[in-house]
């Protein structure tokens, strides 16, 4: 079955770095658009960004662009959120999420928290 599992999230300071992933299984990775999504505290979940099934294509949010960059590995099958210079608002649980026959898959979420 289709599994997601989100990694890489933590307590930071603002203005710091971190790099999360996803690793899958339970499909052909390569084969599909992948994205992020993101839930704040007392927030619905918001949408971060996607990438193409080759990589090649992005798509993000206006509220993060410039800090926020999705890339993958489709020989690991793993997809990553790169986020730079971050923000106390950032604090959130990040998901990563893909669709497959007409199914939406999430992983469990990984917690950031930005604060000094």
């Amino acid at each position: 079955q289709v599994q997601l599992a989100e990694s890489g999230g933590g307590l930071v300071q603002p203005g710091g770095s971190l790099r999360l992933s996803c690793e899958t299984s339970g499909f052909t990775f390569r084969d599909y658009p992948m994205s992020w999504f993101r839930r704040a505290p007392g927030k619905e979940r918001d949408y971060l960004g996607a990438i193409a099934s080759n990589g090649v294509g992005t798509n993000y949010a206006d509220s993060v662009k410039g800090r926020f960059t999705i890339s993958r590995d489709n020989v690991k099958n793993t997809l990553y959120l790169q986020i730079n210079a971050l923000k106390p608002e950032d604090t959130a649980v990040y998901y990563c999420t893909v669709e497959v026959d007409n199914t939406r898959f999430w992983g469990q979420g990984t917690q950031v928290t930005v604060s000094s």
